[in-house]
């Protein structure tokens, strides 16, 4: 195996950015008083804090008290679309999603199916964008809430969510957004984007793992998911992590202060990479929108091979991708998000993301360029699909 292991999943998670674990060592050791005590430790924690909540909010154009921190991305799905429907069922019982959202809305979706609630699941087109005639006819007196991606995890593909937002306002519609995995990618302005929640999660952009938070415009009536001693003004209870937190909060103004720089190299990188696969290597699919989609997200189908075998050929020559979203690896079904996109099974089983990160160069682009047509003719050759 080569001496550099080649990270191309940074989709699926990023390294904790020393910056960030520098900022985070001190509530681990010295300053490791509980957030919710009154003497001088405790408030050393609660500054600690009241500080990363105003960064969040800063960032993201909202008030330090329409921040919760949660565990996760996922947790802070949980919150929103569970909490929404909990709270307001009394207004109504149908919700709107799209059908390539991320499983922590599907299944929470699903979960309140099997309660009563009615959800509609829009299409896409072939490019993964949703259609906006769709959502148009899907709101009815009983919709209170409507939940799409901003990004999409698997293809990139950026959704129009100003154009959602001018759709659902003024209707007494709840607009969730999953930001999970445009989190430190893109600007994320909540007024301009016009929602009524957002969901971040601290990993998927060089914070540790299990920190999340969940920007809740002030006014939602939302029923808290988590009980217990009401922190976060009662709206998520639990101790805080507040070493993790001021992980986050400090990971996201490092991305913030050079997003414009990175957006650029890492989206040279992404077209050198994608032209590069497509100039070698006959009958493969670009999946995803051309032009609006996360900036480091290269995502292909190699057809008549494979995916899982493309994968695993490149993990022994020290290269690491993915066959799409890291919480659906072990299941051997097509990716829901290309099929709904119209690509056949057998095409989709040969999709192989990669997803660029910070440390990555021109020659770690080469590098997998130099490797991957042979490798995905061996596989179509072994194990054609």
């Amino acid at each position: 195996m080569p001496g550099k292991f080649i990270y191309l999943d940074h989709a699926a998670t990023t390294p904790v950015d020393p910056r960030v674990v520098e900022a985070m060592l001190p509530y681990y050791t010295e300053s490791y008083g509980n957030a919710s005590t009154i003497y001088s430790l405790g408030r050393e924690s609660r500054r600690a804090l009241d500080n990363a909540r105003e960064t969040v909010a800063q960032i993201l154009n909202a008030q330090p008290r329409e921040i919760v921190f949660t565990g996760c991305g996922t947790e802070s799905d949980n919150s929103a679309i569970k909490g929404v429907a909990e709270a307001n069922q009394d207004r109504g019982r149908h919700i709107i999603t799209t059908a390539i959202e991320h499983e922590a809305v599907l299944e929470t979706c699903r979960y309140l199916e099997k309660r009563g609630f009615r959800v509609t699941y829009l299409p896409v087109d072939e490019y993964g964008v949703v259609d906006l005639a769709e959502l148009e006819r899907a709101i009815t007196d009983e919709t209170i809430l409507v939940s799409v991606m901003m990004a999409n995890n698997e293809v990139g593909t950026i959704q129009p969510l100003e154009q959602i937002a001018a759709i659902v306002k003024d209707r007494g519609i709840y607009f969730h957004s999953d930001a999970v995995q445009a989190g430190g990618s893109l600007e994320i302005d909540v007024d301009r984007l016009g929602v009524d929640l957002l969901s971040l999660s601290g990993h998927k952009f060089y914070a540790p793992k299990g920190v999340g938070a969940l920007y809740v415009r002030q006014g939602t009536r939302l029923m808290p998911q988590m009980l217990g001693g009401g922190q976060e003004k009662n709206r998520r209870s639990g101790t805080e992590n507040v070493a993790q937190i001021v992980g986050l909060a400090r990971a996201l103004q490092l991305s913030d202060a050079d997003r414009e720089v990175e957006i650029t190299r890492v989206r040279g990188l992404r077209d050198r990479l994608k032209d590069g696969i497509l100039s070698s290597i006959p009958d493969v699919v670009f999946t995803g929108h051309p032009t609006q989609r996360l900036p480091n997200n290269a995502s292909f189908c190699f057809k008549g091979a494979e995916g899982e075998g493309i994968l695993l050929s490149l993990d022994l020559n020290g290269i690491g991708a993915s066959t799409g979203s890291a919480c659906t690896s072990a299941s051997s079904d097509p990716s829901h998000v290309l099929t709904a996109m119209g690509l056949p099974a057998s095409v989709a089983h040969g999709a192989i993301r990669m997803t660029l990160g910070r440390e990555n160069t021109e020659q770690d682009v080469d590098s997998v360029l130099a490797m991957l047509p042979d490798i995905v003719q061996k596989q179509r050759t072994l194990a054609p699909v």
